[in-house]
């Protein structure tokens, strides 16, 4: 049962003797996009996600607001011998309006055949390839992603690599209240994300709240709709899917996480229905990593770990991916803060590109 993983990052290795002091890279400046108008009907911002057994969520962007909703696909370019009709919506934020968001389920498509689809019945073809039905399967990941010289580095390294769904633990655009900036972060993203699943969840810089004024996780879950009520979930912010013989888990670390809570009540029920002979390899993705050595951010984690690690550990979780910490760790299995053959591997994976740089101090525990 072969699960591969292409990680992103700058790993940093230290040893009793050394030559010469490594040094870390600093943050490259964030990226200028050029005016780059299109017509109002085209689809801007393409990106596709997993949505249910044998489904695919293609989600795009128009400035046009009577662009239907519809998308063309098959298996030979331009013979699009199937179609379906999904739903949009849009959001205000401030000053900003967003286009009209057109998500759309496709399906039932064949497990690893390539897919050639239009978006709204206007512009150009894209085709996407879809997950093997079993092993092997390989996953690119990279969290804190932004929109940096360090980005396009990074998604350049993922485009010349062979794989089949990226997951993001949160942080995608950097926008930070700036709107406009989650439409540049959907065009720089959109060779990659129109291509394979991108399966994501939320970190703080997707809260944008304003309070009394705007709502958390506003642009965020009306841009990157995950499937959530497919997997029993009333929340975008976490979920969970099936892909090969791996079942992942999306945890929202900014989600209520008490025992009482939504989240937790899901995240029992769900661990419940996992049947390790379909899938045996479980994973767990979240934000705010729970081991974390780096004095970046140092404990955030500690709250949520306390009441949700008891279930992953019950539940025999193989690997939790973390981003939020903007440097690269990898822990043996570990549960409860000791070492446990049955524990999971924790990785932090935060360090995908963007504007902040990478966490350079190491915090040395007694």
């Amino acid at each position: 049962m072969e699960l591969k993983f292409v990680l992103t990052a700058f790993v940093f290795i230290s040893a009793t003797v050394t030559t010469a002091e490594y040094i870390r890279p600093q943050p490259r400046r964030t990226l200028e996009f050029p005016w780059d108008p299109k017509p109002s009907s085209h689809p801007q911002q393409v990106h596709i996600s997993l949505a249910g057994d044998s489904h695919m969520r293609v989600t795009w962007i128009t400035d046009d607001e009577s662009s239907p909703s519809v998308v063309e696909y098959g298996t030979s370019p331009g013979g699009y011998n199937c179609g379906a009709e999904g739903e949009s919506t849009s959001y205000r934020y401030l000053f900003y309006r967003s286009g009209k968001i057109h998500h759309t389920v496709i399906g039932p498509l064949e497990h690893d055949t390539v897919y050639f689809y239009r978006c709204g019945r206007q512009g150009p073809e894209f085709e996407f390839k879809t997950p093997p039905a079993q092993f092997p399967i390989t996953f690119a990941v990279a969290g804190d992603l932004g929109q940096t010289g360090w980005t396009k580095s990074t998604l350049d390294h993922i485009g010349q690599c062979k794989y089949d769904v990226h997951l993001l633990p949160g942080d995608l655009s950097y926008a930070d209240y700036m709107q406009h900036r989650w439409d540049t972060f959907g065009e720089l993203v959109q060779p990659l994300a129109s291509a394979r699943p991108w399966m994501v969840t939320q970190g703080n810089h997707e809260k944008e709240s304003i309070p009394l004024i705007m709502d958390a996780f506003q642009s965020y879950n009306a841009r990157w709709k995950m499937p959530f009520e497919e997997s029993g979930s009333n929340s975008n912010l976490y979920y969970s899917f099936d892909v090969a013989g791996a079942h992942l888990i999306m945890l929202g670390s900014y989600a209520d996480y008490d025992e009482y809570s939504d989240q937790y009540r899901w995240l029992k029920d769900d661990l419940s229905k996992v049947d390790r002979k379909k899938t045996p390899w479980l994973l767990v993705l979240l934000h705010v990593p729970w081991y974390n050595s780096n004095e970046a951010h140092q404990g955030e984690g500690d709250g949520m770990m306390a009441i949700m690690e008891p279930l992953l550990y019950a539940a025999s979780v193989d690997l939790v991916l973390a981003g939020h910490v903007h440097a690269y760790e990898r822990s043996i299995r570990v549960n409860n803060g000791k070492p446990d053959p049955c524990g999971a591997v924790y990785i932090t994976i935060g360090d995908g590109g963007n504007k902040e740089g990478l966490a350079r101090n190491i915090c040395f525990m007694n």
